[in-house]
């Protein structure tokens, strides 16, 4: 009983880090961006639910859809002043990376000197509460979490595949030269495919906001567990991540209650070095000639 209590809480938080990586493996997916600024955006999704929570007294629930719309604008903004203009290089992957890194380290800094290095976390009433199932107990703030979180990635998958934009986002994906020689706007669709990644940041950032303590720095602890999502799914691969996330957040689990929650972290670096020792494409990546 006690391994299906820790198998079930692994799942909760897998839904949860399944929509934090989704994002990530989007926008890498369209347009090769290693975006190691995106747990940063999830910290001022995080804040921005924080506030409007504590001084309007806003459930985060409800702030989702204002953190994503803020989150959005700002993702577009970043991505026109400093991302656009290379996009056209040869080794456009690998100044993503300074790129990114750069924008995470402003950003850390103007949350460090605006909010400081504390702690915080939303506290509504049903993050303390739990739900009770028999001998199990759920913590309904970790459950609400998971359901919207995979109810977003619901909608993320239908948005790919039904609507228009989807369809342009997935050609994309697959020929990016091919679908700008069928009519597809690149360059548009590209911009917007950045917002939406930031978007998704945005709604993890409201819903992580009282599930995890936060504070500007810790994003350089996710990025290497959102890194090892993506990488053990395969890069680019929504599918990857979501089964990535769910499989790693029960492992997770599993190490923290009967080896240590030190070395539970430790579970998301040895996947990552694992994987890319053994199969650098992932689960549902393609093999590179």
């Amino acid at each position: 009983m006690e391994i299906l209590q820790v198998v079930v809480i692994g799942l909760v938080l897998g839904g949860v880090y399944a929509l934090m990586a989704s994002g990530l493996t989007l926008v890498f997916g369209v347009m090769k961006i290693i975006n190691l600024a995106h747990p940063i955006f999830i910290i001022i999704g995080a804040y921005i639910a924080y506030w409007l929570f504590r001084l309007y007294g806003l459930d985060p629930i409800l702030s989702m859809p204002i953190a994503m719309i803020g989150l959005f604008c700002l993702g577009i903004a970043v991505y026109k002043l400093i991302l656009e203009r290379e996009a056209g290089s040869a080794r456009y992957a690998e100044m993503t990376v300074l790129l990114t890194f750069a924008v995470a380290m402003t950003f850390d800094g103007l949350l460090g000197f605006m909010f400081t290095s504390s702690q915080r976390i939303t506290s509504p009433s049903y993050a303390t509460d739990a739900i009770l199932l028999g001998n199990l107990f759920l913590p309904k703030g970790q459950f609400y979490a998971g359901i919207i979180s995979v109810s977003l990635i619901i909608v993320l998958w239908a948005f790919l595949r039904y609507s228009r934009l989807g369809y342009a986002i997935r050609a994309t994906t697959q020929n990016r030269d091919a679908a700008q020689l069928v009519g597809v706007n690149v360059a548009l669709v590209s911009t917007l495919t950045f917002g939406i990644g930031i978007a998704l940041a945005g709604a993890s950032g409201a819903l992580i906001s009282f599930v995890f303590s936060f504070f500007p720095s810790r994003h350089w602890e996710w990025i290497a567990m959102l890194m090892s999502l993506i990488v053990l799914g395969g890069m680019g691969k929504l599918l990857g991540a979501v089964v990535g996330a769910f499989l790693l957040a029960v492992v997770a689990a599993l190490v923290s209650t009967y080896i240590g929650a030190t070395w539970s972290t430790l579970t998301f670096f040895l996947a990552l070095f694992l994987i890319l020792l053994v199969r650098p494409q992932g689960l549902f990546g393609e093999k590179m000639e």
